[in-house]
């Protein structure tokens, strides 16, 4: 593309402030007028309109605007790749990435589905782990916002349908990929996801207890010691397992629980209270 750079005083002849100018210079004008529009109309069309760009030229165009987290026009240049170049090397590529784009660009429901159409149409591509990695990864943060952490909101208090789906991804990219680069990584979100789970379930149980719902809460309490063992929210589990069968007249049940908490967390703030409920 030719450039012009800024006049300078240097080319201007003297103005003629009383003089006319002559037909000789309308026509050296009107000439140079004619010129520089036709460089201009020239450089104008060196680029070409995106609809007829190369495969290459958008997945390059894309990448450039991941790199300034420009997620919007990364996703648009991915799908304009695919429809304008559906059977391209690109293309592929392209599908997976168009995902990771979604998923920066906070639209997680749009990110899934791309990432469940590549896990569908390319189940042996060499980098389908990722997809399966990536799908837990995006199902995990989408149920904690960055505002959530702003205000510092307990997100386990919350519906754990999302984690749980993270969870069962995490798990099926061990399963199926157990040597992949991103497995270990996984098994790490599983443990936290573990945790946070059965932390809903303890918010669950304590609300039932402080309501008199005794037996819900028992319920609750043994769905964690179940399904969650060895979690942070183990302790107080069986707290509230033991105290639950002690409101409901189920002594031989609490004192079994009340046991188990002696011996596994002797110094448990409630073992003193639930001792004496026991012996009154």
């Amino acid at each position: 593309m030719l450039g012009y750079g800024p006049t300078t005083l240097n080319n201007l002849s003297p103005p003629l402030i009383s003089a006319m100018p002559s037909i000789k210079s309308f026509s050296h004008l009107l000439i140079a007028s004619l010129i520089a529009l036709l460089l201009l109309g020239g450089c104008a069309t060196t680029e070409l309109p995106s609809n007829k760009w190369s495969a290459e030229k958008f997945y390059q165009e894309a990448q450039k605007s991941l790199k300034i987290s420009d997620f919007e026009s990364a996703i648009k240049n991915f799908e304009d790749l695919e429809v304008h170049h559906p059977f391209s090397p690109y293309t592929q590529q392209a599908q997976l990435e168009v995902a990771y784009a979604y998923y920066k660009y906070d639209e997680p429901d749009s990110a899934l589905a791309a990432l469940d159409r590549y896990i569908k149409l390319y189940p042996r591509a060499d980098n389908v782990d990722y997809a399966y990695y990536l799908r837990g990864l995006v199902s995990m943060e989408r149920g904690t916002s960055s505002f959530d952490l702003w205000l510092g909101l307990d997100t386990t208090k919350r519906q754990p349908q999302t984690f749980k789906n993270a969870f069962s991804y995490f798990k099926d990219l061990i399963n199926r990929y157990p040597n992949s680069e991103y497995s270990l990584d996984a098994k790490q979100r599983m443990v936290a996801l573990r945790n946070h789970l059965a932390a809903y379930e303890l918010h669950a149980a304590d609300y039932y207890m402080r309501r008199g719902a005794y037996l819900s809460a028992a319920n609750r309490a043994k769905y964690v010691l179940e399904n969650y063992p060895q979690t942070p929210a183990t302790p107080d589990a069986l707290a509230i397992l033991a105290e639950a069968y002690q409101q409901l007249g189920i002594q031989d049940l609490a004192d079994n629980a009340l046991e188990v908490l002696k011996l596994n967390f002797p110094n448990h703030k409630t073992i003193a209270k639930l001792g004496e409920s026991s012996t009154s």
